[in-house]
């Protein structure tokens, strides 16, 4: 009885229909629960931080070695041959999509065998047998489950992508981060050298007078200390600068060894103002928060898939070619071989296994949606802080410089007081001794200040270019 074109019509429109759905839920990013401000941020700037790195870092040696290290470090190679890995595996998925399509030949000869195969009608003969097919075999993804393995291994590599940009933020960051510290223990060394040639100085004017009978041996002796702690800083500081040129080495994919540097620290610019936007936007731009929402819609697709085992799979096969027990006649049509069929699968018991994989699933979506929220978290917490310490830190470097600045005048009117004898040699060396931790803390703080806005700028996510690539 021939089917009424209604009813073909509804057969038609419910395939399209289960084709067109897909098991399991759909995903709805996690809520964040994002303020309405960063503490210690300005409302104002309410605009992405797109400013590339090389505006953050205006030191020309060190956007050389940003850049040696974004093309050279093992960090940034190694991070890129994962999201090759990830690419890979989700071409691999993505061809489950499609029909798989192969061919198999095969010839062989003996006694009572066809085809490797025992063949009672031999009759004890020794033949010669022969085949050679096309195959193609299609699972038909009516509920999804393929589907949804394709969105999981594609969210897995987008999360991997995210990934390799939050380690060329790290690396940047790392590479400024050690460079500031490199130029802080320059300046460092500096004041070392300073203080033990101005104790030198003292003790110098201390024996003068010792040996002119108007002074004891005390004032010599205390000189003498304070020059040999002075200069015991000299080796310990030398060897820290190596170790830093060390890594930094390491960071650029080069072996170790000496850094060039730009302008000191004390001469270098002002810190960059970095916008911090919109906490809504840090979400969209952070590497670390966009890689826990793709592993978060991996394991959301991943439910699907466990609900897809549930349910039948229905596939089609077909076979085209030709069998015979001679090569030359294999594409005879007596010889033709074809074969069109249909299967169907599925679970009838499996011991409460299916049910666990699909608890596994809704356990890993929850640790995973609980991920996204911490890193989103974590990324406001890491905003706020990087803007509280570069606000507070700009108070703190004014007051030291006043401090330096009154050192450098107490220093300079002790020594004429001595030399006038209306001071003790006491009020020298205090004076001097005080300058000098005063000159590295500021220096520190001036270090402290640009690894602020590394921070910053690191916390902010940086800026990228529409093709995922750090802009310069």
């Amino acid at each position: 009885m021939p089917t009424p074109l209604s009813t073909r019509a509804t057969l038609a429109a419910a395939a399209l229909l289960l084709a067109g759905c897909a098991v399991g839920p759909q995903y709805h990013r996690p809520d964040a629960a994002a303020p309405e401000a960063f503490r210690g941020g300005d409302l104002a700037a309410a605009r992405a931080p797109d400013l590339g790195w090389s505006q953050v870092y205006p030191d020309p040696a060190l956007r050389s070695l940003i850049e040696e290290a974004l093309s050279n470090g093992y960090e940034a190679r190694i991070a890129a041959a994962r999201v090759e890995q990830y690419r890979a595996i989700a071409a691999q998925v993505h061809g489950q999509l499609l029909p798989s399509v192969g061919y198999d030949a095969n010839g062989d000869r003996g006694k009572n065998a066809l085809l490797g195969n025992a063949y009672t009608q031999g009759g004890g003969t020794t033949a010669n047998g022969f085949d050679g097919y096309l195959s193609a075999a299609w699972e038909l993804d009516l509920w999804g489950r393929v589907r949804r393995l394709d969105q999981a291994a594609r969210a897995q590599y987008l999360a991997s992508e995210a990934g390799r940009r939050g380690v060329l933020l790290s690396l940047t960051s790392e590479v400024a981060t050690t460079y500031y510290d490199l130029l802080e223990l320059d300046e460092e060394l500096a004041i070392a050298h300073r203080a033990t040639d101005s104790f030198s100085e003292s003790l110098s004017l201390f024996s003068e007078r010792l040996q002119g009978g108007v002074s004891s041996g005390l004032e010599t002796a205390s000189a003498e200390a304070a020059r040999a702690t002075s200069a015991a800083r000299i080796p310990d500081l030398e060897a820290q600068i190596a170790v830093t040129e060390n890594l930094l080495s390491i960071l650029v994919g080069r072996p170790p060894g000496p850094i060039a540097r730009g302008a000191r620290l004390a001469d270098l610019p002002e810190p960059a103002d970095v916008p911090a936007g919109l906490p809504s936007q840090l979400l969209e731009r952070r590497p670390d928060v966009r890689q826990a929402e793709e592993e978060a819609r991996a394991a959301n697709a991943e439910i699907g898939v466990t609900v897809g085992g549930f349910l039948p799979r229905i596939g089609l096969s077909a076979i085209l070619g030709g069998v015979s027990n001679s090569l030359n006649s294999i594409t005879s049509r007596k010889s033709g071989l074809w074969s069109v069929g249909a299967s169907a699968s599925g679970p009838l018991f499996q011991g409460g296994g299916l049910r666990g994989q699909y608890q596994q699933a809704k356990a890993a979506w929850e640790e995973a949606k609980l991920g996204y929220q911490r890193a989103a978290l974590q990324a406001f917490g890491d905003v706020s802080n990087a803007l509280v310490t570069r606000q507070k830190l700009a108070a703190k470097r004014q007051e030291q410089a006043r401090a330096v600045s009154a050192y450098l005048e107490a220093v300079s009117l002790s020594e004429q007081r001595y030399r006038a004898g209306r001071a003790s040699y006491y009020e020298v060396l205090q004076a001097q001794q005080l300058l000098f931790p005063a000159e590295a803390a500021l220096a520190q703080t001036r270090r402290d200040q640009h690894t602020a806005v590394v921070q910053l700028y690191k916390a902010l996510g940086g800026g990228w270019d529409s093709e995922g690539k750090m802009r310069p």
